[in-house]
């Protein structure tokens, strides 16, 4: 197993970062919301389809009679 310096690391980490091409925030804001709407949508989506299922068991299996 070779030895690592943890300087060295730290400075190739950094050489590293410094060639990532990041998001400027307007990129990050419209994101972010758009996965809000998402994962809201998507909720309701599943409140429904469980509410509905439910409703059909319950049709089905006969109860609250």
């Amino acid at each position: 197993m070779a030895k690592y310096n943890p300087v060295e690391f730290i400075q190739e980490v950094r050489q590293e970062t410094s060639k990532v091409t990041w998001p400027t925030w307007k990129e990050v804001w419209i994101t972010t919301l758009m996965v809000l709407i998402m994962v809201s949508l998507a909720s309701v989506f599943f409140l429904i389809t469980d509410q509905a299922i439910g409703w059909l068991v319950q049709l089905v299996l006969g109860a609250n009679r």
